[in-house]
């Protein structure tokens, strides 16, 4: 799939190799248009979000124009015909605009996809996607999308309309300008003279161009405005074509044809000029005044940006995480070992340690945030799936989102971003009513889905809510009946709600290409599990849904506090220590089962005794834990009864999951500085196991 490209005598280059980073940048300027389209308000669409989405489609058009993906090309030029309409105010936006962008975006995903894979079947075609884009151009609203017929009526043939109709520029040049005819070639390859177009868009004050018919097969012909002197011309085109290649001459008359917005007409790889090819029927209404110093700028802006990131493998950071991690381990036995050296004698090499100590932090730090993701890349994918969900469905919903500088490792975020799609697919489909019935319910047409993150102590957690019409008690327990499900009507709300998490349980009347298999929010459950969560619902009938995900902070490297108890060492997270205390034995009361209690500025909170948790042995009989640390998760406090406290270090975080099996009430392992093996405990865990 590589193209050889010639550039001078003996010199070729591959452009494969920078195909990854043409199909990465892509995929962002797709998704960031597609963001912005969701985000335009058509009553007041200003030119700072017009000219973004349509740098985005000229971003895709020219990468592909030059790796030779033709109908990517193809379709991202007639996207940026209309986009460059709209941000000239030639015509307005409406609804079916952003539509037809929408779904050609998805249309150009695929077609990007099928380049980079090297797929031999049949492409989706675009024809009816030309079509209406080019209708819309022309300040038409098209029919509903027609089924592909024969290849002949694709054309649309309606499209030479709007040009005739449309007023010729003016005769005589504007005070100031000229008016030239100039010509290029001869050149093999016609795609060459669209660079000099590109310099009348790059470059702010230069002037207009227009494409002019050209009876000879390798020249092109442009009609060009500006007051530029020729040879400011030819400097200026040389860096694309020989100066004895351009032939420039005075000629008072406008463009024969309407201008063309600096687009290639002839988009790479496109079927030869064919009579009645959409790509050149989009034509406007007037000449293009190219005024935008503010656009220079932020293009210099947008360069900076660009020179300062840098693409780095997912593997390379994950490397460069567990050696950092070594590292923090051989400084920790290095920390251990110095305990009992004379500060004066070797003070030094304390110095030093000391220095290693804080650098290390610092590196730790630096090199955490780079794995580190804020929650707005997931909450991103959200928008145009509601619009969608919403616009099939019938309903009207807005999408809040909060906290979305929120943190998660990138392999949470991999992992969580399915089951809240289930979750929002489910609030759309379930919660959210008709517009008619929640105006019959007092309350407005529009519902409203709020995703929220925040940090809790060393969990994350994550909110989906709306204000729809909640879950029905009555409901959900007659469905669990006719599955033969034991329930009953004594039961409390939250357990009626965990009836939704059951293989198959749902309750849709029908099912639809939306939801009513039942295969949705179990899936959430087990996925949500998997990562040591937990799913929590709380729903009142009439007022709406809340659902919480909790998730671990699973980081590498983590501050922990080291206790002991017998000979055993365990590491509590240090973000779950509230504080530690001396405890006397009257002050810890025993109630019904053997549960101990312990009173704490009149406050009774449950007693963990991590002896009896993990079956330590006890060598010394008359020694007896009498340290108490208190933990907190999720707003409730428990003591854990340990024999004394090591002190607090960071501590590399070992899975003991993938390295031998889960292990209730530990969620890892790490290694102590002098080498010693020390189990992490899971105070998610511990916590709800004391409490109830």
């Amino acid at each position: 799939m590589a193209d050889i490209h010639q550039e001078g005598a003996g010199a070729d280059f591959d452009l494969s190799q920078f195909y990854q980073i043409f199909f990465e940048e892509a995929a962002e300027n797709l998704d960031q248009m597609e963001h912005m389209l969701l985000d335009l308000d058509l009553q007041e669409a200003n030119d700072e979000e017009l000219n973004g989405i349509f740098r985005c489609a000229h971003s895709i058009k020219g990468g592909a124009a030059t790796f030779g993906f033709a109908d990517v090309a193809e379709l991202t030029h007639q996207m940026e015909s209309l986009l460059d309409r709209l941000r000239r105010h030639e015509i307005q936006p409406i609804p079916q605009m952003v539509d037809v962008l929408l779904e050609s975006a998805d249309i150009s995903r695929v077609l990007l996809a099928r380049h980079q894979s090297g797929a031999q079947d049949e492409p989706p075609s675009t024809a009816d996607l030309v079509r209406r884009i080019s209708e819309l151009a022309s300040g038409q609203v098209p029919a509903e999308p027609v089924k592909p017929a024969a290849p002949a009526a694709t054309p649309a043939p309606v499209q030479p309309q709007p040009a005739e109709a449309a007023p010729a520029p003016a005769a005589p040049a504007r005070p100031g300008m000229r008016a030239l005819q100039i010509r290029i070639g001869p050149i093999e390859r016609l795609e060459q003279a669209d660079a000099i177009k590109e310099l009348f868009r790059d470059i702010a004050g230069l002037g207009t161009i227009t494409d002019l018919p050209s009876s000879e097969p390798n020249m092109r012909l442009f009609a060009v405005e500006t007051s530029s002197t020729d040879n400011d011309l030819l400097d200026l085109f040389a860096f694309h074509v020989a100066k004895e290649q351009v032939q420039i001459h005075e000629n008072g008359a406008p463009p024969a044809q309407g201008e063309s917005f600096g687009f290639f007409p002839d988009a790479p790889g496109a079927p030869g000029s064919k009579p009645g090819n959409a790509l050149g029927a989009i034509e406007p209404t007037s000449p293009v005044t190219r005024i935008a110093p503010k656009v220079e700028s932020k293009g210099g802006s947008q360069a900076q940006m660009e020179s300062n990131t840098i693409r780095v493998s997912v593997s390379k950071v994950d490397q460069l995480i567990n050696l950092v991690g070594e590292l923090v381990i051989t400084q920790a036995m290095l920390a251990q070992n110095s305990l009992g050296l004379d500060p004066a004698t070797y003070q030094q090499l304390i110095s030093g340690l000391a220095d290693l100590d804080r650098n290390t932090r610092d590196l730790q730090e630096s090199v955490m945030s780079i794995r580190m993701i804020p929650m707005s890349i997931v909450f991103s994918r959200f928008p145009r799936m509601l619009r969608d969900v919403a616009n099939k469905l019938g309903k009207k919903v807005e999408l809040v989102t909060l906290g979305e500088a929120t943190e998660l490792d990138k392999g949470l975020v991999e992992k969580i971003t399915d089951p809240l799609t289930h979750l929002v697919r489910n609030s759309v489909d379930h919660g959210i009513e008709m517009p008619q019935d929640r105006l019959a319910a007092g309350k407005s047409e529009h519902g409203t889905i709020t995703l929220s993150a925040s940090h809790q102590g060393g969990s994350i957690v994550i909110e989906v809510r709306d204000d729809g019409r909640g879950l029905s008690r009555e409901k959900i327990l007659k469905k669990a009946r006719e599955r033969g499900l034991d329930v009953s009507d004594q039961m409390s709300d939250q357990d009626v709600w965990q009836i939704i998490f059951a293989p198959g349980f749902s309750t849709a009347d029908t099912v639809t290409d939306v939801s009513g298999r039942g295969v949705g929010m179990d899936v959430v459950k087990r996925n949500i599990a998997s990562l040591n969560g937990t799913v929590e619902i709380d729903s009142s009938e009439g007022y709406g849904t809340r659902v919480s995900v909790r998730l671990p902070l699973t980081l590498a490297i983590m501050d922990g506090m080291s206790v002991g108890v017998g000979d055993e060492v365990y590491i509590l997270p240090l973000s779950s220590v509230v504080e530690s205390f001396q405890v006397n034995p009257d002050d810890v009361n025993t109630v019904a089962q053997g549960s101990q209690l312990v009173r704490v500025r009149e406050e009774y909170m449950p007693v963990i005794a991590l002896e009896k948790v993990f079956e330590v042995p006890r060598f010394d009989m008359d020694k007896s834990s009498t340290i108490m640390v208190v933990v907190e998760e999720d707003g409730n406090r428990v003591a854990l009864l340990v024999d004394e406290l090591l002190g607090q270090h960071q501590v590399v975080v070992k899975n003991l999951e993938s390295n031998y099996r889960k292990v209730p009430n530990v969620s890892g392992a790490t290694i102590l500085g002098d080498g010693r093996v020390a189990l992490i405990l899971d105070i998610g865990g511990l916590v709800p196991r004391a409490r109830h």
